[in-house]
């Protein structure tokens, strides 16, 4: 219940501040969480990112005002953080498929947005396989590219890095120096002001490898979760992190610790129904 009530904590602040700029770390820290985690969290919990539920809300409300017939589209504009009427009137037809001034007209079909809110679901339909793993610091040797949370532009370029590091043989030759045949997809070096992060394609090494061209990576010694994901990729860990966000962490004693999280690759056919992988998330007791 404690991870509910913080979640509920940002929501209401989310609520409060719709006519304020957006300030993720603002409703992080009112969910006890780095604005890196709130961000994927929330993302994980509801499918869409804090900025466009934010987005959403705020169109809903600036809806409600026009049709009082009230104040002048660009005031509202403004109110709801708007730069311009322009900007305000192509995001209000996306969402109303109509305009602001349409939207004053007797009668007029608008769209509602309502808030949303979160609750503990005790499913107990589908088990989740997991182990706690101690384990002490490693080193990787990879590639990386930086990328965000917000607007969802880490679910495009992740999936775009892999494709064009196998086909420029970037992904055969990281996986020549690694101590083991598995790949990492590696997620670290948040930052804290925003949805910031690294994502690196990497395989464990024994020893520093020097002269290869790729980046050393020093992960610190943690309490990991491990999490089995068994499908076709990308659809099966997907459903994973979803899992571990809106069943696992409510309904344990631990939370995400701060550091790298990384998915596990062995070899084989990744769109087989059968293949395995696995999900590291660093971890703390409550």
């Amino acid at each position: 219940m404690e991870w509910l009530n913080r979640m509920m904590s940002a929501l209401d602040l989310m609520e409060a501040k719709m006519e304020e700029p957006l300030d993720i770390a603002e409703l992080a820290k009112a969910a006890y969480s780095s604005p890196y985690h709130f961000q994927r969290m929330f993302y994980m919990l509801t499918g869409m990112t804090v900025a466009q539920y934010v987005r959403k809300r705020r169109l809903t409300l600036a809806a409600q005002e026009l049709a009082l017939s009230g104040p002048k589209v660009i005031d509202i504009a403004m109110k709801y953080c708007y730069d311009s009427p322009e900007s305000f009137s192509k995001a209000f037809r996306k969402l109303h498929g109509i305009s602001p001034s349409d939207a004053r007209h007797p009668g007029i079909q608008l769209k509602a947005f309502p808030r949303i809110s979160f609750h503990l679901s005790l499913k107990g339909d589908k088990e989740m396989d997991y182990r706690i793993v101690q384990k002490e610091a490693f080193t990787v040797v990879g590639k990386s590219i930086q990328t965000s949370t917000m607007e969802g532009e880490n679910s495009t370029e992740i999936p775009k890095f892999w494709r064009d590091s196998h086909a420029d043989g970037t992904v055969g030759r990281i996986a020549a120096l690694g101590k083991t045949d598995e790949m990492l997809g590696l997620c670290y070096d948040t930052q804290q002001d925003s949805g910031g992060f690294k994502y690196a394609i990497a395989v464990e090494i024994d020893a520093a490898v020097s002269d290869n061209g790729f980046e050393l990576i020093q992960i610190p010694a943690a309490t990991w979760a491990v999490f089995s994901s068994i499908g076709s990729m990308p659809g099966a860990i997907q459903e994973v992190w979803g899992r571990i966000y809106q069943e696992w962490f409510p309904t344990t004693g631990y939370e995400q610790a701060e550091g790298p999280d990384f998915e596990l690759y062995p070899p084989g056919d990744t769109m087989s129904e059968d293949y395995r992988c696995e999900v590291w998330v660093p971890i703390v007791k409550k």
